[in-house]
This record gives C-alpha cells, structure tokens and sequence, in this order.
C-alpha cells in the first residue's frame, strides 16, 4: 500500500490518548485536568507525537466517565473551563501538536436538556431525537436488544407508556438518528469545534449510530467474542447499519472545508476487515477507523502478520490503516499482549512504530505502565462495576500515570487521595525513566523519531517477508523489520544491512548504526535501514 494523497497530516504519524482524569492533577482535586496537561506539554513535545486524543471533556454526570454528555458545546467542570479548552489547543499547537476531541454521537445522558424535554414532554419537538418504541404484545420491551451490561437495552417510561432504547446504561439513552433534526444538531456541534481549533474527532460508538427502523430482534450468536457480539446475541439490528455511512460522508465534507483538513478516527468494533473497509468509503467516509482484530489478536507473529496483511488487502488503496495495542475500554497492552514482561513490551512498541498508517499509544504506554488491580471498592466503573475479574473492570486501565516514584505518582499533590489508585510504587515512572537512557520511555521516543524519519507523511508501502517459526520480518517503507517472538535466541531471517535500532538495545540514536546482526535475542525486534533506502514510498 503506498500513499498518493499528500498533506495529510496523520499519515505515518502517532496520536497519544490522553485520559484526561488520569494524566496530571494540577488543582489538587484527585483528578487530572486540562490545566495538568498544559503543563505538561513539553513531555509530549519531548516523547515526539504529532497530536493527542482527550478522552471525553464535555459536561457530563459521569455515570459513564464523560461518555454520557449533557452538553456538547461545553467543557466539565472538573477538568477546566472552555478557556481552558482554548489555551490548550493553541499552546499544544505551538509544541507542534494537534488535539482531538471525543464525540459521542450514538447517545447522551439522561441529564441532557435534549432528553429531560423528550421524556418531560412526549410532544415535545426533542421526542424525535431518541428511540421510543410501544410495549410488545404481552407488555414487556420492544424486542430482545442487550445494552453493554447484558441487561435489556430498553427501559419503560412509565409517563408516557413507551420504552427508551440504551445500548449502555439506562442513563445514556440512544440517540435517534432516523430523524433529520439530530443529523443538524451534529453538523453544527462539529463546526463549532473546528472553528475553535480542534484537529478532529474521535467517534465513539462509530459503528452503532442508526438501529433498524423495524426494531426486528438480534438473531442468536454461536461463539462469543468482542467482535461479533456477546450475551448469546448477534448485534445485526443494532449495530453496523449501513445508514451510517451516510452520516460520515455529511461529516468528511466538513472535515474538508477546513485547513489541514481535520480528522475523523472511528471507534469501529467490526471484526471483517471488509466492513471495516466500507468505512473509509471512497476517501469520503472517516480518514482513521480503529482497527480491533488487531487489539484483539493474540501476541504472536502469525496472528499479527495475518491481520495486518488482511487489513491492507481489504482497504482501499488510499486508505490509511490505524493501529493500536492499548485503550481505556480494552486494557494496557504491557499486561493484555505482555504479561508484563518488559521484553514483549520493547517488542510491541517496535511493532507498533514501523506498521504503515498511524500508530495510537495509550497514555503510559510509552513507560510500559500495566494494568492495576483496582480493589472492588475503589472502583468508579459503574459498567463493568460487577465483573468480578480484575481483567474485566475498565477502571485496571484507566489508573494515573505514574510520574516518578513518589506515593502518589507525582500525579497530584502528596497529601490528595487520586479518584483512583496509582500502579505499583516500585514501578518505574517518567522521571526515572527519562533518567535512564536505556528504559522503555528513552525507546519509545527514538522510535517515534525513527517513525517520523523514515515515513513521516506518508503511509509506507509494507510487504511480509518469508521468515522461520517464530519470527515476523516486513519490509516498510526504507525499512526491514525483524522480530523474535520466542523465548529463544534465533538466527536473524534476515541478517543484513545496519541496524538502526534494537528493542532491546540501550536505546541508540536513530541516526548511528550499530552494526550488522546475526542472532536475535527472546523478544527482540531490530530496524534494520535497507541500502540506499531501497522500497522506500
């Protein structure tokens, strides 16, 4: 796949998702904030991303942490002000960095002005806006939908005698997108986002905004897993319309009246890649949709060469693939891929740094930050509140960075309790690791560097290459990868050419060579640079 739209800003680039409540505290609250990031944005500057994705900052309720909005032309008060919000923006710009910002299109909160007024009043001109459905037959919900929790997705107002659709939790209730008045409520929500800077969105639930107009019931699932569904159903009529797309194209023409232009990411849980394909339409859809197999895959070379060459093979020639290992729903990819195990983290990152498209760290990513088990009583997840796995609460991923070594983390002041636990004090934080010139941080950072060298701007052409049991070897852009995915030392597949970087080196500048390899060690991945840049796009 080789590139032929130029001035896309996001092509070979990395984006770091910030989870605002968890990065830096700046007003002693227990919460980070925008100011937290402002005063820190020449750590971002430093580490090399080229934009942040701020998890939801718009009032809310925060029964779902932000992704139930009450209104979406203004900031939490927690997190900051809309001047807060300005300053941001124009101060990261000046760093070189863009901002994104959540959108939650698929659902408000029930304490959103839209919804008091629909179930306030049933003529209300703002009934319209959500999906309201009779009682069946023998009185009970519409049909047999499930929200996230497993429950029933519908939940009665006894006011009017009709049930409301919630894909998630009864207090974010569906957004109706069937009507004409909801699509120009978010034409003019984005517009006045982008007219105050913002580099794109984020769409949450990209996937599931339209539901079928005949509200027919989810036939039942055979196997069970993220992608295709869970509780024992298929999600065929409440998710993947293909009205959506339509909503994207209206969004793209905006994206495009502005300069850079600006960005649509989806949060696409689809699990064909030609459904995840449609998209990106015909370069008229979102630039970015979130590639989950990929998340999903297990941590061996077979299972992520396969996707990334189904992924490329379905795409669109000018599509730009999207790639990650971590997030606030799915969990740390230190602990999800590695175990822990700092070598596979070393690895991961590699990985992660040379596929071609844009790559997304997840905030402490770059430190090799692991998933925390949150005790039951401290955890704020009302969603996943009663899974009593430590691997099924989103709040193990959604735990403060860890700054330095301190008890709090250097996260908030030394005496505030943070609104969630810090990980581990004997792990490593940034302070140290900036310290240590051969730590995961000081890795991450010359990849990054390397990544905006060899292919900054551009989506690099990617091919596999053949390679014994155990190891995964591609060629991208000017570069040859080779990664050890065993236990073992192993003979390099391909022993040739500089090597430019080593995930398990004492993190060498991108611009020296350290020498022809022969073997490579448990867990090693190396960049080798090709002769005079050879396959370079």
């Amino acid at each position: 796949m080789q590139d032929s739209t130029a001035g896309r800003w996001w092509h070979g680039a990395v984006l770091y998702q910030l989870y605002v409540r968890s990065w830096r505290d700046s007003d002693g609250d227990g919460f980070g904030d925008l100011g937290g990031i402002i005063a820190n944005l020449d750590y971002l500057s430093w580490l090399g991303v080229d934009g942040i994705w701020l998890s939801p900052t718009m009032p809310s309720p925060d029964e779902d942490w932000g992704y139930d909005v009450s209104d979406y032309r203004g900031v939490h008060p927690e997190l900051g002000t809309l001047a807060d919000l300005d300053l941001l923006i124009a101060q990261a710009g000046q760093h070189g960095l863009r901002v994104l910002l959540d959108l939650v299109p698929n659902h408000t909160s029930s304490a959103h002005p839209w919804f008091v007024a629909a179930r306030d009043e049933p003529g209300s001109e703002y009934r319209e806006y959500y999906v309201w459905a009779d009682p069946a037959a023998d009185g009970g919900p519409p049909n047999n939908w499930l929200d996230a929790t497993g429950q029933c997705a519908w939940t009665l107002d006894e006011r009017s005698g009709q049930y409301y659709l919630h894909n998630f939790l009864p207090s974010q209730p569906d957004l109706n997108w069937w009507s004409p008045a909801v699509h120009a409520e978010f034409l003019e929500i984005l517009r006045f986002w982008f007219d105050r800077g913002v580099a794109g969105f984020r769409i949450d639930v990209a996937h599931g905004l339209y539901k079928d107009a005949e509200l027919r019931d989810n036939p039942p699932l055979a196997v069970a897993n993220p992608l295709t569904g869970r509780f024992g159903l298929l999600p065929k009529y409440n998710a993947n319309r293909p009205e959506s797309h339509g909503v994207f194209r209206d969004w793209r023409k905006i994206a495009e009246e502005y300069p850079g232009p600006r960005l649509l990411l989806g949060e696409t849980w689809v699990g064909d890649f030609h459904r995840l394909a449609d998209y990106y339409g015909h370069d008229d859809e979102l630039q970015l949709a979130f590639n989950f197999p990929f998340v999903f895959a297990g941590f061996t070379g077979p299972e992520l060469a396969g996707i990334v060459a189904s992924t490329l093979a379905a795409l669109p020639e000018t599509a730009c693939p999207v790639w990650m290992g971590s997030n606030h729903d799915v969990g740390r990819l230190a602990s999800r891929w590695c175990g822990g195990d700092e070598r596979k983290v070393r690895l991961a990152l590699l990985i992660l740094a040379t596929l071609p498209g844009t790559a997304v760290l997840y905030y402490g990513d770059e430190i090799g930050m692991t998933d925390v088990d949150v005790p039951p009583q401290l955890r704020r997840d009302k969603m996943t509140l009663d899974i009593a796995h430590p691997q099924g609460n989103r709040d193990r991923a959604r735990t403060p960075q860890r700054w330095d070594d301190s008890p709090s983390g250097g996260f908030t002041a030394p005496d505030v309790t943070p609104w969630l636990p810090v990980c581990d004090a004997g792990a490593a934080g940034v302070a140290g690791q900036q310290a240590d010139r051969g730590s995961v941080l000081w890795l991450c950072r010359d990849l990054i560097r390397a990544r905006r060298a060899e292919f900054g701007g551009q989506i690099a052409r990617y091919q596999e290459l053949p390679a014994p049991d155990g190891q995964w070897a591609y060629q991208v852009g000017g570069l040859t990868v080779v990664a050890n995915f065993t236990d073992e030392p192993a003979a390099c597949a391909w022993p040739v050419g500089e090597v430019l970087l080593s995930s398990a080196g004492a993190g060498a500048d991108p611009g020296a060579a350290a020498g022809p390899r022969a073997t490579l060690g448990p867990w090693e991945g190396i960049i080798v640079r090709q002769p005079d840049g050879a396959g370079r796009s």
